[in-house]
């Protein structure tokens, strides 16, 4: 009795000093980072609906417990040896695309013209196209991570199988329709790829059948009004600025206004107002701009390039191939996600209606972030035990 004591206590201590030299080896500068760029997401969240949500703080504590959520979730995942979720990318891809099947069924919700939601109740709605962002990185890490023999790059069959994983879940989300999530697939799928060391000829043969695939689509009609009133606004926002120019417009107003230090927190007259739409969440840049001015449109440009600068060198530095496609891949997700939300309210990327990354509202979009920053800060750990 007094050894298994005694051998409990030395697995409790092993376990304790286990935990700990894992809380080291995080990468702090990520951390800050990215828990730099929450908090100014959530007084840019207050600012933008303290006008028009119910309660004084509008939707601010609402967001608040999300990034707890949200962080709680990092946190476990960050644990967890990134190593083991090879053998689980299949079911958690698996999982996310019966996410994409639902939303397809009665149970499935509109929001914004875009069928993407499942309605929880209480003000609570979850959309499954963005945890199958994470889903579709661990699986095509997991079918790429395997070179053919004698070579560094992956074998034809594995290739032919990540794409047919990425077709399937493009097209469901494809289906909703959410053009905007579609376009991060495939650029995930294309660093993917390009990380895993595929020829060049084959890129550029897919790029010949997505330029194809996009002249079909509007070749046929498949776009909705709303989606081609986007792109028909990108290409000439001041054709009809009451109209399908009107967000565009706006959001260059509210940026150009806030000059070089802002107008303050609050003081923003296009936020009060609400001339920009959806300003909380796809829009949420422009708060920045008018109210933080250009210093603190910058400092938030900055501290979501030092998120992809660290994520790189996670990338770079672990030793493991599967490890490396999961941070490469995130990080190609989250530069395309960031651009295109920036690019769009400074009207030179097509509104497509992502979330600017750790400072737009939201409860699901959240989540997968955070869950993405704990998978960075798993390969981080573990990146430093091959050494």
């Amino acid at each position: 009795m007094m050894v298994d004591r005694t051998l409990l206590a030395r697995r409790r201590a092993f376990t304790k000093l286990g935990a700990q030299s894992a809380v080291w080896r995080l990468d702090a500068v990520l951390l800050v980072a990215v828990a730099s760029l929450c908090v100014i997401g959530t007084l840019l969240v207050w600012s933008s609906t303290r006008t028009w949500a119910p309660g004084s703080t509008g939707l601010v504590k609402k967001h608040m417990l999300n990034l707890a959520i949200g962080a709680a979730l990092c946190s476990a995942v960050a644990m967890v040896d990134h190593r083991l979720m090879r053998a689980y990318a299949p079911l958690v891809y698996v999982l996310s695309l019966l996410g994409l099947v639902v939303v397809l069924t009665p149970l499935g919700s509109t929001i914004n013209g875009s069928h993407s939601w499942i309605t929880l109740g209480g003000g609570f709605a979850f959309q499954p196209s963005e945890f199958a962002k994470l889903g579709l990185v661990l699986m095509l890490a997991m079918l790429l991570a395997q070179p053919a023999e004698g070579t560094d790059r992956p074998r034809m069959l594995d290739v032919l199988f990540a794409l047919m994983a990425s077709g399937l879940a493009m097209g469901l989300v494809m289906l909703q329709p959410d053009l905007g999530t579609t376009l991060v697939m495939g650029v995930i799928t294309v660093g993917a790829l390009t990380i895993a060391g595929i020829r060049r000829r084959y890129l550029l043969l897919l790029g010949l059948i997505a330029v194809a695939g996009a002249v079909a689509v509007w070749y046929f009609e498949l776009l909705e009004p709303y989606q081609i009133a986007r792109l028909t606004a990108f290409l000439d926002p001041t054709h009809d600025p009451r109209g399908v120019g009107y967000n565009s417009t706006q959001s260059m107003i509210a940026i150009g206004s806030g000059g070089l230090f802002g107008k303050g927190l609050f003081d923003g007259g296009q936020t009060t107002g609400r001339f920009v739409p959806e300003q909380h969440t796809d829009f949420i840049f422009t708060v920045a701009g008018e109210e933080f001015g250009f210093l603190g449109s910058v400092t938030v440009v900055a501290l979501l390039a030092v998120v992809l600068v660290r994520g790189l060198q996670i990338a770079r530095q672990c030793e493991d191939r599967f490890g490396t496609l999961v941070a490469g891949s995130i990080v190609c997700w989250l530069a395309f996600q960031t651009f295109e939300n920036i690019g769009m309210t400074v009207g030179i990327m097509p509104i497509t209606g992502l979330p600017l990354p750790f400072v737009s509202y939201g409860g699901t979009s959240t989540f997968a972030n955070l869950i993405a920053i704990g998978l960075l800060q798993a390969i981080r750990i573990r990146e430093q035990s091959f050494h």
